[in-house]
């Protein structure tokens, strides 16, 4: 089912001073930067080009505005090589699951633990 820790989403006041801290403080490398819409953008940075879990450097007061309640709790993307197969046996399980999405960076879905705590899982091949 769950085979790695994918990202871990920490909320931040500003991004590009964020994106220094992790990348010229503390060594880490830049593994993604994209637009992410017309004002926001996606940053990761991971310890190194072969470690595959990452840290999402995300805009504090964006999430706020979307779903205040998430910041006090981190985003936590787990990772699967079968998305599918992870969201029917979860369901089977009796796991609180939400729609699956199909994204152009990848198909995910949302799942709940017992105190309804929200996590992702997302396929990366």
């Amino acid at each position: 089912m769950i085979n790695k820790v994918g990202k871990v989403t920490v909320y931040v006041q500003d991004q590009e001073q964020a994106k220094e801290f992790w990348v010229n403080k503390l060594g880490f490398i830049l593994k993604l930067e994209q637009p992410m819409g017309p004002n926001a953008t996606w940053i990761e940075v991971g310890p190194s080009d072969d470690e595959f879990t990452t840290l999402v450097l995300y805009s504090k007061s964006a999430m706020e505005q979307q779903q205040p309640s998430k910041v006090a709790h981190p985003s936590i993307l787990f990772s699967t090589t079968d998305v599918e197969s992870a969201y029917e046996e979860m369901k089977q399980n009796g796991v609180k699951v939400g729609d699956m999405l199909k994204m152009p960076f990848g198909t995910m879905f949302s799942f709940y633990d017992q105190d309804d705590n929200e996590y992702l899982l997302r396929e990366d091949k």
